[in-house]
């Protein structure tokens, strides 16, 4: 088959979950997916607990059910958090796997090739992709789902600068022998962003988000390799410090060092950051559906579009809902309704979240707020459950050192 209505390029999430919907509506798919076969996504994996109440299904894929979170200040301070929603952590391998699996059940044709904007051509009546198999694959609208990098996006609405970036990098590593594996999320000191351990099934992701106005290779190579050893310390001594490493320590570090040095693969990758004027001024469609050569239609989903938690590097949950009120835009025959719904639906929350990103990193009542909010919450309930609904995706930035400040001056 060779004409389609709508080019998917990118099988990850977003374009996965777009293809799943429009083909289960009898909508004629193509989706090409760039990755090599088997190859991951660098990713934590996390997925929050308000993308499990939208999309339950998803409970399907291969992944643990995260009950319970370790918190630490960027003081090495720990807080203890049992969710009241739980959230999910996924090897991207399956959790891709699992959403390509369902889009190519529901009729969509899959082609496994890279796209690069020098293989997409304006024709009288859409797109045309030219394949590697010198076949060309024609389509009335084009779906740009191929990541921070997006080719799409560059030749459609320019490339994003710097530092409207953010950075992600990190290391798999086998489980802890004792099978003690917990998950946290750590703030770093010193530092913009965070360390996070997510435990798998089969092994535990490690990784560092930050911006890339702030990112320095070694210093915060080193800072993860500290953040893993004090992860594996702790395992075998609960009183040991998560950062800092005592004399006592210093013969089991070298131990710990050696063996995940063996065993470490590591992993990076970009993750959109966009300042809060962008979110004015860039678009996620555009074209004509009537226009034909002139101006095709076509949109752009998940981190093509720069859909991601400005503080949390988040995308997931972004890259899912993109996707669904693209599909029920198109389904409606409107498909370019799909700007003003995705505005509507979220983009105010993250251009909020633009704007507080700095502050949320910054200082609050004297001291980083990562630290004063989880020294707050460790003797007050209010408070540990503002992180609760934080962690699950329901409590925004607009307002939170407002709550989380009215909360510590109620009594408990």
């Amino acid at each position: 088959m060779r004409d389609f209505d709508v080019l998917v390029v990118g099988a990850g999430p977003a374009g996965s979950f777009a293809a799943e919907r429009l083909a289960s509506a009898g909508v004629s798919v193509a989706l090409f997916d760039g990755r090599p076969d088997g190859e991951p996504k660098a990713c934590g994996g996390g997925v929050t607990a308000k993308a499990l109440k939208s999309w339950p299904h998803l409970l399907d894929a291969v992944g643990r059910t995260i009950h319970e979170l370790e918190m630490y200040a960027p003081s090495g301070r720990a807080l203890h958090l049992k969710l009241d929603e739980p959230f999910a952590v996924y090897s991207r391998r399956a959790f891709d796997s699992y959403l390509r699996e369902r889009a190519l059940a529901a009729g969509c044709h899959p082609f496994q090739e890279k796209v690069s904007s020098r293989k997409i051509l304006k024709t009288n009546t859409g797109w045309t992709i030219k394949g590697l198999d010198g076949e060309e694959r024609s389509g009335k609208l084009l779906i740009g789902a191929d990541g921070a990098n997006s080719a799409i996006a560059k030749m459609l609405v320019g490339p994003l600068p710097p530092a409207e970036m953010e950075v992600a990098f990190g290391y798999r590593t086998p489980l802890p022998e004792n099978g003690d594996a917990p998950t946290v999320v750590a703030f770093l000191p010193g530092w913009i962003g965070y360390a996070w351990a997510f435990p798998r099934l089969d092994h535990i992701s490690f990784g560092i988000a930050t911006s890339q106005d702030a990112f320095e290779h070694e210093p915060l190579d080193k800072l993860l390799w500290d953040f893993m050893i004090g992860y594996f310390r702790l395992r075998e001594n609960k009183r040991a410090k998560l950062w800092t490493s005592r004399a006592r320590d210093r013969e089991r570090d070298v131990r710990i060092r050696e063996q995940l040095a063996g065993t470490a693969e590591r992993y990076a990758a970009r993750i959109p950051g966009l300042a809060p004027q962008t979110w004015d001024t860039r678009s996620a469609c555009g074209g004509d559906p009537a226009a034909g050569a002139g101006a095709p239609p076509w949109a752009l989903l998940g981190d093509a579009a720069g859909f991601a938690d400005p503080v949390t590097g988040e995308g997931i949950y972004y890259a899912l809902r993109s996707a669904e009120l693209f599909a029920e835009s198109y389904l409606a025959g409107q498909p370019l309704a799909y700007e003003q719904r995705w505005r509507e639906d979220f983009g105010r929350e993250l251009q909020r979240a633009s704007q507080m990103r700095r502050r949320f990193y910054g200082n609050f009542w004297g001291a980083p707020f990562t630290e004063r909010m989880i020294r707050f919450a460790r003797g007050h309930r209010g408070i540990k459950r503002v992180l609760g609904d934080l962690v699950a995706g329901h409590q925004g930035y607009t307002d939170l050192k407002q709550k989380l400040a009215r909360k510590a001056l109620r009594p408990l």
